[in-house]
């Protein structure tokens, strides 16, 4: 039975994935909580935005695994996004934006595996300096975020690739990764033969970054069906952001950055927002985390303007407030009665001031994409 989902314009759902088991080493697992720390959801009150927190999954932490030296720590990155998953879909349900504070990379197939639970089409793009496209025959580390595109289109770790129904999650038309600069040899192979769109960071940067967004939009159908967003920010070149595992120069300026995620996330048809790649272990002063929520907020605040045609509208949520009278970020006392709360916004008649709903889908549903020109491809060994 199809749902019909009302988007919310001011309405953000917050969700914690503390993991650092798809990467190379802890300390990932806490970015969640120092951004939360650093006032995220007072920030994105304070900008209007009604902000509800699902607090956090389980912490996965990183440990040496070398029982499973081609796909380490998978049945840790499993769990997670198991646990993660069907948050991700009360979130969706309600019509709210899920934001999702991630860890490592792998938390976004959790995103879009509880967007095509309501979603008929939903697209990818991925801004991050290094592909994903290694598989466990190729990886030279065992590490599952060096395979994290290819766990979306059907090629990666088994238990990934499967961990929602029938695989691909993303078929490869309809899958953009934005800004890479590191490319081993046989991702490099791989990209040469697949439909998947590729951006190097060098040829954004000659286009204009929010050129070539548009052109990555469009040639994965964002602007006419859903699609979530991945931002790794280790995309950002080291010179303006150095917390994270893998820091270096070049890349994309944290103003190509900016530019880039302003095409993106004004598109109404974004269904999840995921970030990834903070490290606050590389963070001693907080201001990285500073400059994460400064960027968040700039990018996220144009979404309550209100499009010409509906301007005046009443939007139909409603701000939960503290004893002061000030909105507040909301934290669903458990799962259970947040599900229930949600799924009850969800199906009530949407009033004059609601958005149209989107299109909706049984979860088993899926239709070809249609043909784009390739972009460019090419890139330097990254050695993930």
């Amino acid at each position: 039975m199809a749902v019909k989902i009302v988007r919310q314009v001011k309405s953000i759902a917050l969700l914690g994935a503390p993991t650092s088991a798809a990467g190379l080493a802890a300390g990932q697992e806490g970015a969640p909580a120092a951004l939360r720390a650093a006032r995220l959801a007072e920030r994105l009150t304070g900008a209007g935005f009604l902000v509800t927190d699902y607090g956090d999954c389980a912490p996965r932490i990183y440990k040496p695994d070398d029982e499973h030296p081609r796909a380490r720590n998978v049945s840790d990155v499993l769990a997670i996004l198991d646990e993660l998953r069907p948050k991700i879909e009360i979130a969706v349900k309600s019509g709210a934006l899920p934001l999702i504070l991630g860890g490592d990379d792998s938390v976004f197939l959790a995103a879009i595996a509880g967007a095509r639970r309501y979603y008929r089409h939903v697209s990818l793009i991925s801004m991050d300096r290094d592909a994903g496209l290694n598989v466990p025959a190729t990886t030279p580390s065992g590490c599952l975020d060096g395979m994290v595109i290819s766990h979306v289109v059907g090629r990666g770790a088994p238990e990934l690739v499967r961990f929602w129904g029938e695989p691909p999650l993303i078929r490869e038309p309809d899958v953009a990764v934005f800004g890479i600069d590191r490319v081993d040899e046989p991702e490099q192979k791989w990209l040469g033969r697949s439909p998947l769109r590729h951006y190097l960071a060098v040829d954004i940067k000659k286009r204009g970054a929010a050129a070539a967004a548009q052109q990555a939009l469009e040639t994965v159908h964002g602007s006419r069906h859903e699609f979530v967003l991945h931002l790794d920010l280790d995309v950002i070149a080291a010179e303006d952001f150095a917390a994270t595992n893998s820091p270096a120069s070049d890349g994309l300026s944290l103003e190509e950055v900016r530019q880039a995620l302003g095409v993106f996330v004004r598109q109404p048809t974004l269904a999840a927002l995921v970030v990834a790649g903070y490290n606050p272990t590389r963070d001693a002063d907080g201001r990285a985390a500073r400059i994460v929520i400064d960027l968040l907020e700039e990018v996220l605040t144009p979404r309550l303007q209100p499009p010409a045609a509906a301007e005046g509208a009443e939007s139909t949520e409603s701000a939960v407030t503290t004893a002061s009278g000030t909105a507040a970020a909301e934290t669903p006392p458990n799962l259970s009665e947040a599900a229930e709360r949600v799924a009850d916004a969800a199906l009530a008649p949407p009033n004059a001031g609601s958005e149209q709903p989107d299109s909706t889908a049984t979860p088993s549903e899926d239709i070809a994409p249609e043909k784009s020109p390739d972009v460019v491809s090419g890139g330097e060994p990254s050695g993930e």
